[in-house]
């Protein structure tokens, strides 16, 4: 019993420090430079906007729109995502509340 939890615990702690870096995506041809557009009035108190990016599907790049967000947490603030170079291609950072 000691032997699987022990097992279980280390597998958990792998697969959570793999997600820690937010990395999601990669292509092998740069990504097309940003959007840029109007984004309106928050639809209320407390919301902020967490901007456009984009993500890579099916061979190509598909550019998914901002949206307004309440924050998780009070003090939170939205760190945007990013393409970074990495070898000989490209990684999604995901953007994500800090």
């Amino acid at each position: 019993m000691k032997r699987s939890l022990s097992i279980a615990v280390l597998v958990g702690g792998l697969v959570l420090a793999g997600c820690e870096g937010g990395y999601s995506v990669y292509a092998t041809v740069p990504p097309p430079p940003g959007r840029y557009g109007v984004q309106g009035y928050a639809p209320g108190p407390g919301y902020m906007w967490t901007d456009g990016y984009y993500g890579y599907s099916g061979g190509r790049y598909v550019w998914n729109s901002g949206r307004w967000a309440r924050p998780p947490r009070g003090r939170s603030h939205w760190e945007p995502g990013q393409w970074q170079q990495q070898g000989r291609g490209y990684r999604l950072r995901r953007g994500h509340w800090r």
